[in-house]
């Protein structure tokens, strides 16, 4: 007796209840707990049988049965049921629970436990899906397909070479950092979206430097311009959504070259943690204030035109890091440091990452390189707030960015 084949039928049994039960919750008429069961046992056997003799023509005439029985079904609750439409989930779901008992005989176990887990947890997320796509505007729509066609259509199709001069430029690499870079700004947005107004002021600050610090930064400085009161707040918000940059820079980091993250991590970590300790002592000053606490709506952040700029300000990156490398050594690399990272930190992180990761920088070369484009970045920043914000604001974060920054150079400088 071969005992893998009747845990095969256990697993089969158990997917086909927990399916079937919450077919039996939405009181479906046509298929309930015991008829998804036996589906799904009938798949498994249809399976079994098909392996043990060899006869592959076995499974789809299983499967044609099953669909003639669903039709003969559907057409007979039709004429008893007043309902003009009826739908065809649980048929489908009938299907697909009968080629998951299958699968599970003739492929992989964890794949069909897989599949069948996650069929029940889209039938039982239903409400909560229809719920999802009707609070969904023009622009939520566009983030999704946009980042789809970044992600599914063109990135697949770009070529795996390294083109034009120094041999750096590889267009499906390139594109696969766009793809990631967007990709955490989406997610911050949609977190935001159904979350953020009530997640409090901390967590919607969180949000904001995961979607983008700077746009966040010129958001705030021109909201607090129109209405001064709001200059603490702001101050809170601009400081802590820059504090989080340190943290997305980290999270790139890992994902890029993760082998190089404890060689990165602590200097990185001291400077957040710095900026942070000032970020927690504005909040300490804000904590009375009653003013609103949302955060202005955020524009969709996967935007075919972004994604382009990115992809170009990367390549543009990696010729000059490759270029000046080449010409000057390490050192002239902290000047296209903080050139670049005045408008993008994104990019030479990713760029200097890769880099390390081949070898060709030392690791605490690279890290003082990558901490210097966030420092520069906050310059950035505040020169931003400076010009489009109050004085009051400009006032708390050129003293907050100012220690920051003085901080980070010290790193830069006396770090072992």
């Amino acid at each position: 007796m071969d005992y893998n084949d009747l845990i095969t039928l256990g697993i089969s049994l158990g997917l086909g209840l927990l399916v079937g039960l919450q077919r039996e919750r939405t009181n479906h008429v046509l298929a309930g707990v015991r008829t998804f069961t036996l589906i799904s046992i009938l798949g498994t056997l249809a399976g079994l049988i098909t392996r043990e003799f060899s006869t592959p023509f076995l499974l789809p005439v299983f499967a044609i049965c099953l669909t003639g029985f669903l039709v003969v079904g559907n057409i007979l609750n039709k004429k008893k049921s007043d309902e003009r439409e009826i739908g065809q989930t649980t048929e489908v779901a009938a299907l697909l629970m009968f080629a998951i008992g299958a699968y599970l005989v003739i492929g992989n176990w964890i794949i069909g436990i897989v599949a069948g887990g996650l069929m029940a947890i889209l039938l039982y997320a239903k409400k909560r899906l229809h719920g999802f796509i009707e609070n969904l505007k023009d622009k939520d729509l566009s983030a999704i397909m946009t980042f789809a066609g970044i992600s599914l259509v063109i990135l697949p199709i770009l070529p795996d070479k390294t083109f034009g001069p120094l041999d750096v430029l590889n267009p499906q690499h390139i594109w696969l950092m766009v793809t990631f870079i967007v990709g955490i700004s989406v997610v911050g947005y949609f977190i935001y979206k159904f979350l953020g107004k009530d997640m409090g002021l901390p967590a919607n600050t969180i949000l904001g430097g995961l979607i983008s610090s700077t746009a966040t930064t010129v958001s705030y400085a021109r909201k607090t311009k129109g209405n001064q009161s709001l200059f603490m707040l702001s101050a809170f918000v601009i400081t802590g959504a820059s504090a989080v940059s340190f943290i997305r820079v980290i999270i790139e980091i890992s994902v890029v070259a993760p082998e190089i993250v404890k060689s990165t991590f602590l200097p990185i970590l001291t400077t957040f943690g710095i900026i942070s300790a000032l970020s927690f002592l504005i909040y300490y000053r804000l904590r009375n204030n009653k003013t609103s606490q949302d955060l202005p709506e955020p524009k969709n952040p996967a935007q075919l035109k972004i994604a382009l700029i990115f992809g170009f300000f990367y390549a543009l990156i990696l010729l000059a890091v490759a270029f000046v490398k080449q010409e000057f050594g390490n050192d002239a690399l902290y000047a296209v440091s903080a050139v670049s990272g005045l408008t993008n930190v994104d990019a030479i992180t990713l760029s200097v990452s890769q880099i390390i990761k081949e070898g060709d920088i030392s690791t605490s070369t690279g890290w003082r390189v990558i901490l210097l484009a966030i420092l520069s970045n906050l310059f950035f920043k505040g020169i931003l707030t400076l010009i489009l914000g109050p004085k009051k604001l400009a006032k708390w974060i050129i003293g907050t960015f100012g220690i920051t920054i003085l901080s980070g150079l010290a790193i830069i400088w006396l770090w072992p």
